[in-house]
This record gives C-alpha cells, structure tokens and sequence, in this order.
C-alpha cells in the first residue's frame, strides 16, 4: 500500500514547472491539470482536483488485442494507480472495422503505467504518493522546485491533410448520406501536421496553457512521444456506482467585449444546426450508458447548456447512469467508446463512413487520456485541442473537427475547425 505524505503551502505553478523540469528525463508522465484558477462557471462535478500525475513507471500495459480485458486483468492484478491514453483505433477491437488512412504518429490503442509517484494538488496542498519512504519523498518533492528557462518555441509551418475546397465537398458527401439516412450525425475531422517541427514540448505546453486554460489540461510523455492536450471536455468519470458524462456540441468564439460575449451566447443557445446536434450525441450517450446501467437509472442532469472558457462558449450536456456494484469498469469504458461526439449517430456507421473519408488515422486523437485509481474510479478526457509530437521523428499532428449534420454550412463547418484551432496554431508559428 502507498503511503501518503502532505506538503502545505505549496504552489501549483512552481508544482506544474517542477514536473515538466523532470519530464525532460523522465520518459513515463502524466500530469492533468484543471486550471481552477480561472473565474467562470463550469458544469457539475467538472473539476476534482487542482491537478494530478503520475511520475514514473514501475510497470506498463501496452495492448493492441482484447485490450480492455487486458486492461481489467492489469488493473486487477496491481490494485494501483495508472495512468495512461486510450486510443481512437480501439474502436477496431470494438467493431469490425479498420483504417488506411496515414498514420505517422503510431500509437498503440491502450497504454497504462503504474507510476513512482503519485502527485495530487488541491487547496494548495501536495500529497505525494509513494512507496518510498520519507526521506526519498522529500528529495523528490526538493527536486520539483527546481524550475526550467522557457525557450521561445521556433516557426513551425504547418501544412493541411487536405485543403479548404476538397474539405467543403467531404462536407457535402457526408450530407448526402443523411439525406439516404445512413447516419443523422457524423463527426468530420482533418489534421494539420509538420514532418520537420522542433520545440521544447514543454515550453510549448505552458505557452498554449498560459492562453487557453482549459479544465481537461494533459501533458502526457511514452518515451518520445509526447501529448499536450487542451480539452474542454469530460469523456466519462466513475466514482463509485455513479458515472458521469458530459459531451460537448456547440462551439463558438468568444467576443471583444462583454456585450459581444453575451450575444455569442445568446446566439449559441437558439442555433437549431447546434441544439439538434448536442440532442443527438445525448440520445446517443444515454443508450451507450444504458448498457451498463441499472433500470432507470440513466438521467439527463443538464441539456445543452452554454459554458465559457478562455477562447470560447460551448454547450455542454450532462449525463449520468448508475451500475451494479458488479458491473466490471472496463465494461462502461467498452460499451461507450469512442464517445459519441467524436463519432456520430449511428455510432458504428458513422465510423465507418470517418474511416472512408478523413485523411488520417486518429489515434490517440479523440480518444481518451485519464486515471484510473486503486478503487477502479476513473477520469478520462476527450482528446481533442491537443498536439501530437515525435520528439525523435519531429512528426507532429493537431486534428480538428466538428459534427455534420443536415443543417451544416460546409463553410461555416470549416470556419468552426479554424475557430476551435486557431489558438494553437498561432502559438506554433509564432503570430
């Protein structure tokens, strides 16, 4: 068992610089941060903790077969704490489905690690969690004070899978089969890559997070691949019998002043293409949790409310479902993944029609990065607003994209993927 060990008074930046200090060599991390510090609303049970990693590994699961069975016996058998990513392509496992597409970034499709050290932050204080004694603790927790010198990243040029016009006629393909009715919803994305990009991970992490304080913050390195995520988004959180889901739909820009903010919303609120989409994932994630769950006891706690974060509003409904106390964890995760509003409805036909159309192989893109602890609870994101980078290849990849539906505009579509990332891009080449 760990034991525990309390640090009061401590800073969450001096924390954050300490950890990405020690990422440098450290070749297994995570470390989610929730950025509470800022001022506006967030939805139920949205933040937990301050911020929380994993340092380390003593031991890992790398599974591309019958990887949530796998998943259950490794978790099982070490009754610890592990962190890791889902990836997007487990939906292969899944499914009786497979993608073609490029794939540069070659990711297994699961990956967990018990780490060294568990660091958990909140109310300004550290608990560090270990099975090293006091003594190897404090040094550990002295080695997080020592900071490093931020390097201004270089241009990165970054270049379109696919360019504006062939993207405006995906868009019309893809409404063309929900006029046949082969979906209702599909989730479209492209990616903006670099073969050439070379930076400071970290530096860049603490750049793009400055700006877009989002709750579902990850940085994440396995050896030389390394995950700076900046998701809005909850996939799913279990705590005890009760699971939690909060998909977003509805996305747009933030304004220049207060009275355009709340014009924005307004407008947000009473677009129909944007309501009848968010309506759509949430009959989807009912049924995904309904397999689970108890009778009755799936309940749409919130619907399609309009939330606001540093860049921009997005509405976000909230979900939840209760299981058996038997019910095993990697059964919820199966059942509802990939989460539906990364995917579209039909689930299994929008998939395949996502494998027919996009330019790449999502990966650890619009999967899942999260915990899980010793009690099998877990917190996973939703992978998107989130950059892939090789630091051996210097491949890196930043996927976008947004639900089509019959009302899309394919070039409102296409300017919404800019909206969402466009933040990240003028951090990469330096705008």
């Amino acid at each position: 068992m760990r034991k525990v060990f309390k640090y009061s008074n401590y800073n969450i930046n001096i924390l954050l610089s300490g950890l990405l200090n020690i990422s440098k060599q450290e070749e297994y991390i995570s470390i989610l941060l929730s950025n509470t510090n800022h001022k506006e609303k967030t939805p139920k049970d949205y933040l937990q903790y301050d911020l929380i990693a994993g340092v380390g590994q003593s031991s890992f699961l790398v599974s591309n077969n019958d990887s949530f069975d796998n998943l259950y016996k490794f978790s099982n058998n070490k009754k610890d704490w592990l962190f890791g990513y889902i990836s997007y392509d487990i939906k292969n496992e899944i499914e009786n489905l497979s993608s073609k597409n490029v794939d540069n970034f070659n990711t297994n499709n699961l990956f967990f690690f018990v780490p060294k050290y568990v660091i958990i932050f909140k109310n300004n204080e550290l608990k560090v969690l270990t099975y090293n004694n006091r003594e190897k603790t404090n040094q550990f927790v002295e080695s997080l004070n020592i900071s490093f010198t931020i390097n201004k990243t270089n241009n990165v040029k970054l270049r379109e899978r696919e360019d504006k016009i062939s993207y405006l006629k995906k868009i019309n393909k893809i409404k063309e089969h929900i006029k046949k009715g082969d979906i209702y919803e599909m989730n479209y994305c492209q990616e903006f890559y670099s073969e050439s990009a070379n930076f400071s991970p970290q530096s860049m992490f603490l750049e793009i997070n400055k700006s877009m304080q989002t709750p579902f913050t990850c940085f994440l390195r396995v050896r030389s691949k390394h995950v700076l995520s900046f998701s809005p988004e909850r996939y799913l959180k279990k705590k005890g019998n009760h699971i939690l889901s909060q998909p977003i739909k509805g996305t747009i820009s933030r304004g220049n002043s207060y009275k355009e903010d709340l014009s924005n919303i307004k407008f947000l609120k009473k677009n129909q293409k944007d309501v009848s989409e968010n309506i759509m994932i949430t009959d989807l994630v009912r049924n995904d949790l309904s397999i689970t769950s108890l009778k009755g006891k799936v309940q749409v706690e919130e619907l399609c409310e309009v939330y606001t974060f540093d860049k921009v509003h997005q509405m976000i409904t909230t979900i939840s479902s209760k299981i058996s106390s038997n019910e095993k964890f990697t059964d919820v995760l199966k059942s509802t993944f990939p989460m539906g509003s990364m995917t579209g409805a039909p689930k299994l036909k929008s998939m395949e029609l996502i494998d027919l159309y996009e330019e790449f192989r999502r990966g650890i893109f619009s999967g899942s990065i999260g915990y899980i602890n010793p009690n099998f609870d877990f917190d996973f994101s939703v992978v998107i607003r989130t950059i892939l980078y090789n630091l051996d290849t210097r491949y890196l990849s930043i996927g976008v994209g947004g639900a089509i539906t019959m009302k899309s505009d394919p070039c409102d579509e296409y300017n919404e993927c800019m909206t969402k990332v466009m933040p990240i891009i003028k951090i990469l080449e330096n705008k």
